[in-house]
């Protein structure tokens, strides 16, 4: 299993950013995913998660409308578009697939991580 996220950078307080994450190595269409994110110092948390199917989502309670997951099956890949972002986003963001089909919030749900890509949010 592999997974490669993308699409972290920096941007200003309000701005907006795309991550991607191409899954390969596996059927990856067999597998809900999950976007993480740790900030130094603080413990790896959940930020959204998506089917397997993409016909259902759920969201960590701090995302408030602001982060949108989807994935395209057909290319593998799981995306996370945020805006309105906040210097608290600042933080490492992976990807994850989990050993479910249905979403899944829980980190020991999820079996592999990518390398993470990093998000900072300046103010």
């Amino acid at each position: 299993v592999q997974l490669q996220a993308s699409g972290g950078g920096w941007v200003q307080t309000g701005g907006s950013l795309r991550l991607s994450c191409v899954g390969s190595a596996y059927a990856f269409s067999s597998n809900s995913m999950g976007w993480f994110r740790q900030a130094p110092g603080k413990e790896r948390e959940f930020v959204a998660g998506i089917s397997a199917s993409g016909l259902t989502t759920s969201y960590g309670r701090f995302v408030m409308a602001r982060f949108t997951i989807s994935r395209d099956n057909g290319n593998n890949e799981v995306y996370l578009q945020m805006r309105d972002l906040k210097p608290e986003d600042t933080a490492v963001y992976y990807c994850a697939r989990s050993t479910s089909r249905v979403v899944v919030i829980s980190e020991p749900e999820y079996s592999d991580f990518g390398q993470g890509t990093q998000v900072t949010v300046s103010s």
